[in-house]
């Protein structure tokens, strides 16, 4: 399984950048989806989730600002991240798992990518 993303990069504040996630190795259009972060001395969290049915959730401190989509025919999940604030500044990881509950917890995730940073200023 691999999972590998892309588009991280600095930007000023208000500006937007989507990432993107390439997985292979695993029936991607079976699989949940999501984006979380990890911001220096802080806690993994949820960002954004999508199921393999195609419904959505997102962090509240997100919600209006990232929309997440999914694109089965080429194995891709993307993040679209606008009205970007410094406390976004983190490194993204994509992550992949089966299914099941707690959508945006990072526990129920089997499989993850090395991550991309996004820092704001």
């Amino acid at each position: 399984v691999q999972l590998v993303e892309s588009g991280g990069a600095s930007v000023q504040a208000g500006g937007s950048l989507t990432l993107s996630c390439t997985g292979s190795g695993f029936t991607f259009e079976d699989s949940d989806m999501a984006w979380f972060r990890q911001a220096p001395g802080k806690k993994r969290e949820g960002v954004a989730a999508i199921a393999s049915d195609g419904t959505t959730r997102y962090a509240d401190s997100v919600k209006g600002r990232f929309t997440i989509s999914r694109d089965n025919a080429k194995n891709t999940v993307y993040l679209q991240m606008n009205s970007l604030k410094p406390e976004d500044t983190a490194m993204y990881y994509c992550a992949a798992r089966r299914g099941g509950s707690y959508v945006l917890s990072p526990a129920t995730y089997n499989y993850w990518g090395q991550g991309t940073q996004v820092t704001v200023s």
